[in-house]
């Protein structure tokens, strides 16, 4: 088994099945989406045709949405899958949340919770998209004021409760709407049959993956994650590699891929998606590619192995061709460096 080709197939790196920036986070379920100036370089380059307008559309009329979800962490979603999602993963969100402002010597009580909800409601309420700034301003005149981490966090207890999402594409700044206003009510799902949605789309988008692949991405329980396998069982594929069980659903491609260069953009999926990564990142490179701490760094890839950093020679560039390596390419990227 080629775990690194099937990954890259899987990941839509290598021969990209889909048409628009929705059909690819939802082929994905969610994709992390730290680095805003990065995430349309990670989305278009999995198209058949890159195009940074096509997601800025999609970004602004609501079919994708950043928000926070699993993790704790930022991501990229569908507006048909982001309740749900939510629902899923609010519970642990909320704890690490609470968590995170201990740390800094802070708190917030669910009253405080629940007032802070009801301000960021009605000062939104028929706005549409504000900007971060511009939504920090109108709370303030509403007598919510705190420190920049406290404010973090009531604003994430928002997204975590359903009350806002992100509003329409700023390329510097997040943004803020109301969740009723911009995105859609949805049929409602069970948590049996979010789990099965969950690990349906992590084992067709990721595979070969393992279920300590899936309990590190969606960081759920190991009860939860198997509950979500076992629902799907028939549609996946049990290998063994090197004493390891690997999942690959019936979807999965396992051939068609060849070498090629890619430029991998900070927190990619192709590298945060697993808890392990050796199959593509070779040990001794590790501190190149990620921290101890989580920040993940752009990298090269050559056969779907990392061989090297890349950057954006200016923090404002906005990706409009993801493609290989070319010679037009150097005019914008600096290569910071190689390991082979």
């Amino acid at each position: 088994m080629n775990i690194v080709n099937i990954r890259l197939l899987s990941q839509q790196l290598a021969a990209p099945q889909f048409n628009t920036p929705r059909d690819v986070v939802d082929w994905f379920g969610f994709m992390q989406a730290q680095e805003k100036s990065m995430l349309p370089w990670a989305v278009t380059m999995r198209m058949r045709r890159p195009s940074v307008e096509a997601y800025r559309k999609a970004y602004d009329d609501g079919q994708i949405i950043r928000t926070h979800l699993f993790r704790c962490t930022w991501q990229l979603t569908t507006a048909q899958d982001l309740r749900w999602m939510q629902q899923l993963s609010a519970d642990g969100s909320r704890r690490a949340a609470r968590g995170y402002l201990k740390q800094t010597g802070g708190s917030i009580s669910e009253d405080e919770e629940r007032r802070a909800n009801d301000l960021i409601a009605a000062v939104l309420q028929g706005r549409g998209s504000v900007t971060g700034k511009e939504l920090k301003t109108l709370l303030a005149e509403r007598g919510l004021t705190d420190d920049a981490h406290t404010m973090s966090v009531y604003l994430r207890f928002a997204e975590y409760d359903g009350v806002i999402c992100s509003g329409k594409f700023h390329p510097n700044q997040n943004t803020y709407a109301l969740l009723e206003e911009r995105v859609p009510a949805q049929p409602a799902v069970t948590r049996d049959e979010a789990l099965a949605l969950l690990a349906r789309k992590y084992f067709r988008s990721h595979a070969p993956a393992t279920l300590d692949d899936f309990v590190w991405w969606t960081g759920l329980t190991k009860t939860d994650c198997l509950a979500g396998i076992s629902s799907i069982k028939d549609e996946l594929i049990e290998e063994r590699y090197r004493g390891v069980t690997y999942f690959l659903h019936n979807d999965s491609r396992t051939r068609g891929c060849r070498s090629q260069v890619i430029l991998l953009p900070s927190f990619d999926e192709y590298l945060i998606g697993y808890k392990s990564r050796h199959h593509a990142l070779a040990d001794e490179h590790r501190h190149h590619a990620h921290t101890g701490n989580g920040i993940f760094y752009p990298v090269i890839l050559d056969g779907g192995h990392v061989v090297g950093n890349w950057h954006p020679k200016s923090r404002n560039t906005i990706f409009f061709d993801p493609s290989a390596v070319s010679d037009t390419s150097a005019a914008w990227i600096r290569f910071d460096r190689t390991f082979k």
